[in-house]
């Protein structure tokens, strides 16, 4: 359990660089600060993935709450405005942990009060609790049985990655069936059903201005927003009262809210017991692991990272192994492989499928090769070879024989067995940022961890071809390693660093110290001898290793940049220019 005292919830300046996330399976989500205050464009209680895991909207940016104590109003949501933080529910605010979804506790004038917020799997939608107890005393009996709790959702309806401003086009209609209030202010967008267990619904609507998102104005973007706000709840309290929302892209029942939650606890808790041991930092990150597999069509697929990120291949290839084998979920493994094997095109697998659900991008020449090694580790753990032999191995070879003839950006298997890729203007490693027309690290030719990748795939390929009895490719598939391997160590050593060059690019080769050639020594087959291979890692380490991962150049390179800050330009200049990577 994660938790932060009433001192850190208390003082904004150290509570909002402390974010929570809450994730539905489906690429959807729910996030903000650990004291509510959105500060970033994609916080928000409702952001759902309406084509899964795609097309993410913010539905719900947040709620207005007050406690209402004889007619004195005490506020428990946060925002920033220009210059001012308001409400200020923090003061009232004792603790916030992660328990496994994030509770907030407050206290007022004798009155304890947590809200909880769950999100539920496979579904649009966050379920919301209150729970209102009385303190110790008579008076506190007293004030919560002639209180009441009053409560009005802001809305955005917008596209995650833009902000919403005060228009007259919208729909303010709001529709109620029951306990049930649904909200559509567009024909274009989907509805928001609010299920509640209120006493009154106040339809009256009006707008909020100006809200002011720190992480947004820090980041060099746009920073302000209108949010709608369509009705207001009010609800009676008594000794012991729960109050529920139930947000949705369907119609749920307020009064199953308690229901709902302990579902979803269950659901974690199964996760739990499944992991490979009870260490508690191993069942944490295990817990931690689920929110990024999430749906693709019929298939599984992997989130590359909350909150703005989609599933791009090759983030997805590195990471299944611990994802899913290491935490058992063979059948998520497989389910994922079969989805991108689907999107393999001219022998490429996708770098990433974009927010709006168009064609996948194949702008990479790594995220292919890393197919290979995650096929390789589901072998390691479940020796399922005829899965392998019936669903992949024709994709496999199919990659193979277009790498050898040549696809899109160059890429393509020279004379000397490696494989050269890249055109002007187009970045196909993972060091891949690029402002406008400018690429900050091209690395055309070849790149050292492409031909470790590309040897590691023909070592693969000559393995199973050797158990598929498919004699004449097995053969094939050996010559074209040994050719490289051979070639690889003639002109990517570098005697004088005892490392690796980075690229060579005919007679031109780059001997910046960065972490791409520690693959030619992790993977699965190694180009390298026992000697090169541990002056490879000490070379690494040397100029590299941090406590938090590799840096991404050594400080001793003139291009090191040594802050990764600023606007998005100067971000993006120093991403890869020794910003520390995990």
């Amino acid at each position: 359990m994660i938790r932060f005292d009433q001192a850190i919830c208390g003082d904004p300046a150290v509570a909002l660089s402390r974010e929570w996330l809450e994730t539905n399976g489906l690429g959807g989500f729910a996030s903000s600060t650990i004291i509510g205050l959105n500060t970033r464009r994609y916080h928000g209680l409702l952001v759902a993935a309406t084509r899964p895991p795609v097309g993410r909207i913010v539905m719900l940016s947040g709620l207005e709450e007050v406690l209402i104590i004889d007619g004195r109003r005490y506020p428990l949501s946060s925002n920033q405005y220009p210059g001012i933080i308001h409400p200020q529910s923090y003061k009232f605010q004792t603790d916030f942990r992660l328990d496994p979804f994030p509770i907030f506790t407050y206290e007022v004038e004798g009155i304890s009060i947590e809200k909880s917020i769950v999100m539920l799997h496979g579904e649009n939608t966050t379920v919301v609790q209150y729970e209102f107890r009385e303190q110790d005393g008579d008076s506190a009996n007293t004030q919560l049985r002639a209180a009441s709790f009053e409560l009005r959702p802001l809305v955005a309806f917008r596209d995650y990655h833009s902000l919403a401003r005060e228009t007259g086009a919208i729909n303010p209609h709001v529709e109620t069936d029951g306990a049930i209030a649904i909200i559509k202010p567009a024909d274009r967008l989907p509805a928001l059903y609010l299920a509640h267990n209120g006493n009154e619904v106040e339809t009256a609507s009006c707008w909020y201005r100006n809200f002011e998102y720190a992480q947004e104005r820090a980041r060099g973007f746009d920073f302000r927003e209108d949010l709608f706000n369509p009705f207001s709840l009010t609800f009676a309290l008594g000794q012991e009262s729960v109050v529920s929302i139930v947000a949705s892209t369907e119609r749920r029942d307020a009064r199953r809210a308690e229901e709902y939650r302990k579902k979803e606890i269950d659901r974690r808790q199964k996760l739990v017991e499944a992991a490979p041991c009870d260490d508690e930092c191993v069942t944490t990150l295990v817990a931690a692991s689920d929110q990024y597999i999430v749906a693709r069509d019929t298939h599984k697929t992997v989130i590359a990272g909350y909150p703005w990120f989609s599933d791009w291949g090759r983030d997805t290839m590195i990471s299944l192994p611990g994802l899913t084998l290491v935490t058992g979920r063979f059948d998520v493994a497989r389910s994922i492989l079969l989805e991108f094997a689907r999107y393999v095109d001219r022998g490429m697998l996708p770098n990433r499928f974009p927010d709006a659900g168009e064609t996948p991008e194949y702008n990479t020449v790594d995220a292919t090769l890393w197919f290979f090694e995650a096929i390789q580790a589901l072998l390691r753990y479940t020796e399922d070879f005829q899965f392998v032999r019936t669903q992949l191995y024709p994709v496999l070879t199919d990659i193979i024989g277009w790498h050898v003839r040549g696809t899109r950006y160059g890429i393509h298997v020279e004379k000397d067995g490696l494989l050269s890729a890249g055109e002007p203007g187009v970045q196909l490693t993972w060091m891949d940022a690029k402002v406008g027309d400018w690429v900050v690290t091209p690395r055309r030719g070849k790149p050292v961890e492409i031909q470790a990748l590309w040897y590691n795939a023909l070592k693969i390929m000559e393995e199973l071809a050797g158990r598929f009895a498919d004699d004449v490719n097995r053969w094939w598939y050996r010559e074209m390693a040994a050719r490289a391997q051979t070639s690889f160590n003639e002109v990517f050593w570098n005697d004088d660093a005892t490392a690796l060059f980075d690229v060579v690019d005919g007679e031109i080769r780059d001997a910046a110290i960065r972490p791409n050639q520690i693959f030619a020594a992790c993977l699965t087959h190694s180009m390298l001898s026992r000697e090169r291979l541990l002056s490879v890692i000490e070379s690494v380490e040397r100029d590299l290793l941090t406590p938090y991962g590799l840096r991404s150049l050594s400080p001793r390179d003139p291009q090191y940049r040594a802050h990764y800050e600023g606007d998005s330009l100067s971000r993006d200049g120093a991403y890869h220019q020794g910003t520390v990577w995990a």
